[in-house]
C-alpha cells in the first residue's frame, strides 16, 4: 500500500522540512507486523513528492491475530495490500512531528497552507465513492476516485470496494495528516487493534478544529470507534460542548461559543454570588473563566459524560493546583433530569447551550429539577436563536447541530421564559448574544432568571 504527498507551492521542498525527512535518504520505521518506508520519488523547487510505502508481513498478521476470525480469512485477506489502520499508524510514526504541528527548523511553515495532492493506492472504502465524498468534500478537498474491478479478466463479476484516490487541497500539512489519520480507518471501517478509551482521546486530539462541525461527524465517530456505543456516545457528547454550530463569525478571532461563555461569566460576575454550579459543564471552559472571579468560593461542574469530565480535569489542571485552589472546584457526574441533592445550595446555576439537546417532552423534567428542586437564586441559560440559521442554510428544518432536538425562535424562547415565570417563583430578562442583525436577531439568546 502506497501513500504519496506532493507539494506544488514554491519552494516545494518546504515539504521536507515539515516532514522532518531528508529527501536524499530512505528511512524506515517499524509498525505492527511490518515496516513503513519513507522516500522521495521527486524533488525540485517546483514539485516535491514524499511517499510512504507499507511492507506488511502476512505471516506475522496470522501469528498475531486474535484467533477469532474465520480460519481461511487469516490467510486470504486484503490487509497486507490496502490502506487501512496500518497506514494510519504509519502516518503517526513516520510523520509524527508534522502530525503534531512541530517544525524546529522552519516553525513558520506549520501554519502555512501548501498546494497539496495526495494519492492513495489502494483504499478500501465500505460504502463506495458516496462515502468518500461525504467525508472529504465538506473539508474542501477536490477528489477523483478510480474504482477497481474484482477481476479485470471477469468484468461480469462487477466492481470491488477498492479505489485509487487522489485528493487535492490548499491546506496546512498538519491538517491534511490529521484528516488522513482519522478518515482512512473510517473508510475501511476496520482496525487492526482493540479499541478502548484511549481511542477517544486520539480522536478528540486529531479531530480538534474540524470534526466538531463535520456534517458526517456521527458516521466518523462511530466507525472510528468500531461502533462501540458507549465510547461513541461519550465522544459525541464531548464534541457537542466543544462546538455548537457551523456559524461563520464576522470576528474570526472569537468563536460564537467563546462569546456565549464570556457573556455568562460576565453576568455571573455582576451578581453578589459566592457559589456557582455549571449544569452540563462539558470540558470545563466556563469553569476556567469563573475561576478568575475571586468572589466565587465554590464552583461545581456537572455533566452526564464521564469522558467530558476527564477532559475538564486536564483543562483545569486540577492536579497542579494548590490545596486552596483545588477546594474551590468540584466536578460531578450526573443528569439534569433527576433529583440530586448534590446540586442544591448554590447561588447561581448556569446552563450554556444545554436545553436544545433534550427532547422537548423531557424539557419539563429539566425545568422542574432546576426551578423547583435546585432553586438557585439566579439561573443563567443560553440557547441558539433559530432565526439566525438563515445566514448559513436555506433549509428551514436544518438545525445547527445533529444532536439538537429543537431550536427556538426569539418568540418561542420568550414564550418558554414566560411559562417559567408563571409556573415557578422566578422573573426573567432576555439578552441577545453575538452581533444582532435586523429582522433575525443575534446568533444566540440568554435568559437571566431571578428568584422572587
Amino acid at each position: 500500500m502506497l501513500l504519496t504527498i506532493t507539494n506544488s507551492r514554491y519552494p516545494a521542498t518546504d515539504l521536507s522540512f515539515l516532514l522532518h525527512k531528508h529527501p536524499a535518504k530512505v528511512q524506515s520505521v517499524d509498525i505492527v507486523n511490518g515496516k513503513a518506508h519513507v522516500f522521495y520519488p521527486e524533488v525540485s523547487e517546483e514539485k516535491c513528492t514524499c511517499a510512504i510505502l507499507l511492507d506488511m508481513d502476512p505471516v506475522g498478521l496470522v501469528r498475531n491475530s486474535d484467533g477469532n476470525a474465520f480460519a481461511l480469512d487469516q490467510y486470504v485477506n486484503d490487509r497486507p495490500y490496502v490502506a487501512s489502520s496500518f497506514m494510519a499508524s504509519a502516518i503517526s510514526k513516520g510523520f509524527s512531528s508534522a502530525l503534531n504541528g512541530n517544525c524546529k527548523a522552519r516553525p513558520e511553515l506549520v501554519d502555512t497552507p501548501l498546494q497539496l495532492e495526495v494519492q492513495l493506492s489502494v483504499l478500501s472504502i465500505r460504502g463506495g465513492e458516496p462515502v468518500l465524498q461525504q467525508l472529504f468534500e465538506p473539508l474542501g478537498y477536490h477528489l477523483t476516485a478510480t474504482r477497481h474491478p474484482l477481476d479485470p479478466h471477469f468484468p461480469e463479476w462487477g466492481n470491488s470496494r477498492y479505489f485509487t484516490v487522489t485528493l487535492k487541497h490548499t491546506i496546512t500539512l498538519q491538517a491534511l495528516l490529521a484528516h488522513l489519520y482519522v478518515l482512512i480507518p473510517v473508510m475501511d471501517n476496520e482496525k487492526h487493534y482493540w479499541v478502548n478509551e484511549d481511542e477517544v482521546t486520539k480522536l478528540m486530539n486529531k479531530g480538534k478544529g474540524w470534526l466538531e462541525q463535520h456534517p458526517a461527524r456521527e458516521l466518523i465517530v462511530r466507525r472510528y470507534l468500531r461502533n462501540q456505543h458507549k465510547l461513541s456516545n461519550e465522544a459525541l457528547a464531548a464534541m457537542t460542548i466543544l462546538e455548537d454550530a457551523p456559524v461563520v463569525e464576522k470576528e474570526p478571532t472569537q468563536r460564537l461559543h467563546d462569546v456565549r461563555l464570556q457573556a455568562v461569566s460576565d453576568e455571573i460576575a455582576r451578581l453578589p454570588a459566592t457559589s456557582v454550579i455549571d449544569l452540563g459543564c462539558g470540558e470545563g471552559r466556563l469553569i476556567k473563566l469563573l475561576l478568575e472571579n475571586k468572589q466565587l468560593q465554590r464552583i461545581t461542574g456537572m455533566d452526564v459524560s464521564a469522558y467530558s469530565l476527564e477532559i475538564a480535569k486536564r483543562r483545569l489542571k486540577l492536579d497542579k493546583m494548590t490545596d486552596s485552589q483545588r477546594k474551590r472546584i468540584n466536578l460531578l457526574q450526573g443528569s439534569l433530569l433527576y433529583r440530586d441533592k448534590r446540586l442544591q445550595g448554590y447561588d447561581v446555576a448556569a446552563l450554556v447551550e444545554v436545553i436544545e439537546h433534550l427532547d422537548e417532552d423531557r424539557l419539563l423534567a429539566l425545568e422542574r429539577n432546576v426551578f423547583n428542586e435546585i432553586q438557585p437564586d439566579t439561573v443563567v441559560l443560553t440557547t441558539p436563536n433559530k432565526e439566525w440559521n438563515i445566514t448559513f442554510t436555506a433549509d428551514e428544518k436544518e438545525m445547527r447541530h445533529s444532536d439538537h432536538r429543537f431550536e427556538w425562535t426569539r418568540a418561542e424562547f420568550s414564550a418558554w421564559c414566560e411559562h417559567i415565570r408563571e409556573a415557578y417563583i422566578y422573573t426573567y430578562e432576555i439578552k441577545p448574544l453575538g452581533e444582532e442583525m435586523e429582522a433575525i436577531g443575534a446568533p444566540s439568546q440568554m435568559a437571566i432568571f431571578t428568584k422572587q
